[in-house]
């Protein structure tokens, strides 16, 4: 097979696992509740599986070597919670084995691969359990070996491989306690099934299966989980030079759980669950560069999760949505975090846009019309869609009320507050109330050069504002957000508890500020998200 050949069945296997995984998702993330309950296991494979995918696509490999490094280090990279990082594993020690053969994939070599792809993931769980994906892929290494004489075509190993998969989650709740308690079956292992589904699909040129149908609500045991011992999910990369895997894991080791340090001596991914952020990021700084850092508020997953859950439980769920939300939104992950807030409390409908590429009324008005609910919330999230929000709320058919939010990180402060059971008016002044308690900002760069309230602005140099108004510019990233954080903590003169950063389409690197943020204000919770919008490397806010 020529490079290209290679590439372009590398597209299509990644394409069909991606698509496999986003058709399951949602499932696979209320089956989680280990190592904690915090109904993310579905997003973080598909992320991490997405990476994968914009890394073939960018790749220019001229050889099955090259192109095996570029997978490995895009499942590496955008590695996302537990699941994502063993994953990342799991697809270096496959590709590592796939490398070494210039020749077609038959069931031999997929043998070899899938035991590869075992091992990488058992060495790097520094205790590994039971009853997780760790025992589905050990489990598929197996039953390949087993067949791996079989002169049948791939796509017919691979069929049995989703066989034997299916069987090994669901013997999971006998492996593992609180599974067998919860009445559920892992979440990590129903991930990796549905990956190796699409992949079987791609193979034997099957179409990619729908998801599997839900069996009913969960149980309230599975529902009602405890809280994680440690509150802030924490994940970053490190790089640099002759990095020390062993010393960088018996330090973090003492922060917290859920430890995995994998990588090389150039890069290393770290997972760990800890109450202190900003010592884990101090320690990776001192190993090398800190890259991607990604910090979420599990205790707060736990309990969205929870609240979506509930709404499928017949004596337990809320009552009929009277108030269903429209919000602008740019940025993918943004999108999911207002779509996650609206989870089990009532529906909504989110229309794309934003600064420069604000939605019409018409686009307004359809949304409105679209949701399943009697009245209706508008979150125009952003000063220039106001007007247009104003006019679809005059010319709906249902009753509607324009909350004025004029930033992505108002309007997600509105939706804690919202209740689909209320109506519109009562939703409004909630979420008014809301909007007005946070303090907003936003770091970006200067398109001229420009001097506002006496702060000298250069083009192409930083811009930071905090509720609108610029406070600080320069070259240094660190500095003008520093001075937009310390802006918006004494906003008000309020006490400020809660901080999130929402990272833009271009991320920036986050590492010296959560570094100053955690010594100059230890007391303070920061959460991070990848909203993706663009215009905005990053958006803040207060609480």
């Amino acid at each position: 097979m020529t490079a290209r050949d290679d590439l372009e069945a590398v597209q299509d296997v990644v394409g069909a696992a991606l698509a496999s995984l986003e058709a399951s998702r949602r499932r696979i993330d209320d089956l989680n509740v280990y190592p904690v309950p915090d109904g993310d296991t579905g997003t973080n494979l598909a992320m991490t599986v997405r990476a994968v995918a914009q890394a073939v696509e960018e790749s220019q490999a001229s050889d099955r070597r090259s192109l095996a490094r570029d997978v490995a280090r895009g499942a590496l990279m955008g590695a996302r919670g537990n699941s994502g990082v063993i994953l990342s594993q799991i697809v270096r020690g496959a590709a590592d084995v796939l490398a070494q053969s210039a020749n077609g994939i038959d069931p031999a070599l997929a043998a070899q691969a899938l035991r590869g792809a075992s091992d990488a993931a058992y060495r790097a769980v520094r205790r590994p359990v039971e009853g997780t994906m760790l025992s589905v892929i050990r489990e598929l290494a197996e039953e390949a070996e087993a067949r791996s004489s079989d002169p049948a075509p791939l796509g017919d190993l691979l069929v049995e491989l989703v066989r034997r998969g299916e069987e090994a989650v669901a013997r999971t709740p006998e492996q593992l306690d609180v599974l067998r308690e919860a009445g559920v079956v892992d979440a990590g292992g129903a991930g990796l099934l549905e990956l190796v589904r699409g992949v079987a699909s791609a193979v034997s040129g099957e179409p990619v299966p729908e998801a599997m149908p839900e069996e009913g609500p969960l149980s309230v045991e599975a529902i009602h989980q405890e809280l994680s011992r440690y509150r802030y999910c924490t994940v970053f990369l490190v790089e640099g030079e002759n990095l020390d895997r062993e010393r960088l894991e018996s330090e973090l080791e003492l922060l917290g759980d859920s430890l995995l340090v994998v990588g090389d001596q150039s890069a290393l991914k770290v997972h760990v669950h800890t109450d202190d952020p900003g010592a884990a990021l101090s320690l990776g700084t001192a190993a090398g560069t800190i890259d991607r850092v990604e910090i979420a508020d599990m205790h707060r997953q736990t309990e969205r999760r929870e609240q979506r859950l509930l709404a499928a439980v017949p004596d337990l769920s809320h009552e009929p949505s009277r108030t269903g939300v429209v919000s602008v939104v740019a940025g993918e992950g943004n999108r999911r975090l207002f779509e996650s807030l609206a989870e089990g409390l009532g529906p909504i409908r989110v229309v794309e846009g934003g600064q420069t590429m604000n939605p019409s009324t018409a686009d307004l008005l359809a949304a409105i019309e679209e949701l399943e609910a009697e009245e209706a919330i508008v979150l125009p999230n952003n000063s220039n869609v106001l007007l247009a929000a104003e006019q679809a709320a005059l010319h709906s058919s249902r009753p509607v009320v324009v909350v004025p939010s004029d930033s992505i990180p108002a309007g997600l402060a509105a939706m804690v507050a919202f209740d689909g059971s209320r109506d519109a008016a009562a939703n409004a002044a909630e979420m008014r109330q809301a909007v007005a308690t946070v303090a907003t900002g936003e770091v970006a760069i200067a398109s001229r050069d420009v001097r506002l309230n006496g702060v000298p602005i250069r083009k192409g140099e930083w811009v930071g504002l905090a509720g609108g108004e610029p406070v600080a510019g320069g070259p240094e990233f660190d500095e003008v957000a520093a001075a937009v954080v310390e802006k918006l903590l004494t906003a008000n003169g309020e006490p400020r508890e809660l901080l999130t950063l929402l990272t833009g389409a271009d991320e920036p690197e986050l590492s010296g500020l959560l570094s100053r943020l955690a010594a100059a204000h230890p007391e303070l919770s920061v959460d991070v998200q990848a909203g993706g919008q663009p215009h905005y490397p990053l958006l803040l806010s207060a609480e």
